[in-house]
């Protein structure tokens, strides 16, 4: 088992993280009824995308001595209707190293195939922008 959910009532949920303890909670979004306290459960899977691109280029560029600590990203999750559903998730990442062509070629092909990516719906449009200052 991974995590435990719990509906804790007035739109909230609570995750436990099994193996660490760790706890997230979620709110229904403001536009569903919901207090937006928390990330959305929808909040939740965009920013997974982006947490996982970034990982995933930290773990692979190890092995090209790629270093991205101190990269972000800022996301922002488009929603679209009949069926309620993440339409689009737009994510700028943001990378504070000078890298080659050739890394950072490696870097978004990286991103663009990370496990996230890969096994979200092939209709969700993943925008990802790259930024190197």
């Amino acid at each position: 088992m991974t995590s435990k959910i719990t509906y804790t009532g007035d739109l909230r949920c609570s995750a436990e993280h099994l193996q660490s303890g760790t706890i997230i909670e979620s709110d229904a979004p403001t536009d569903n009824h919901g207090k937006g306290e928390k990330f959305s459960p929808t909040d939740l899977c965009a920013t997974s995308l982006a947490e996982c691109a970034l990982t995933t280029v930290a773990i692979l560029g190890k092995e090209h001595n790629i270093n991205i600590d101190g990269a972000s990203c800022t996301l922002q999750k488009i929603m679209k209707g009949e069926p309620r559903r993440i339409g689009e998730i737009v994510c700028n990442f943001t990378f504070s190293a000078d890298f080659t062509e050739k890394e950072r070629a490696f870097i978004e092909e990286t991103a663009h195939n990370c496990p996230v990516a890969k096994s979200l719906h092939p209709e969700l449009v993943q925008t990802m922008i790259f930024i190197y200052q």
